[in-house]
């Protein structure tokens, strides 16, 4: 029995079942890499360059062809100042000018906070301003009084509600 060719219009001469064989031997090429594969300075490299915050965990994954999404954050664990459990730098293992910057940065947090919540109570203020500017035009105007007027016994049971009992 003879084989089946199918060919293509443009490139009659080749048969189309060909390519399929070379795109195996591509795949067969390929070698899926390891973490042992990885030398201990490459390792430490990459490490330093995502703890020292030039490049995060995935750009350094692309960079460098890592595929394992973990690999780098095992890494870290392992070999750098990353605290697995709490998801962040060990403490006591920053250098002066991390702290520094960690400090900073908090330390605008707060002023941004800060300069929020003044902001509200400026907001509040001038609302109540208005409202008993509002009050006062009404008392003035319609000649009665909007306001309660609070005594130190108003806290205490009406004469009214004493009589009854």
């Amino acid at each position: 029995m003879k084989p089946l060719y199918l060919f293509s219009m443009s490139r009659p001469n080749i048969p189309l079942h060909k390519t399929s064989n070379v795109m195996e031997s591509i795949k067969n090429q390929y070698v899926k890499r390891s973490q042992k594969d990885y030398s201990l300075s490459f390792k430490l490299a990459v490490v330093k360059e995502v703890e020292s915050g030039s490049i995060g965990n995935r750009a350094a994954m692309r960079k460098y062809g890592i595929q394992g999404h973990g690999t780098i954050t095992e890494w870290r664990r392992k070999y750098g100042t990353f605290d697995i459990d709490n998801r962040s730098q060990n403490k006591a293992m920053q250098t002066p000018e991390q702290k520094i910057r960690e400090l900073q940065e908090k330390l605008s947090r707060l002023e941004r906070h800060n300069h929020y919540l003044e902001t509200r109570l400026t907001e509040s203020e001038d609302k109540a301003a208005i409202l008993d500017k509002l009050i006062d035009l009404t008392e003035e105007e319609y000649l009665i009084p909007v306001r309660k007027n609070s005594f130190p016994d108003q806290s205490n049971i009406s004469t009214k509600k004493q009589k009854k009992r």
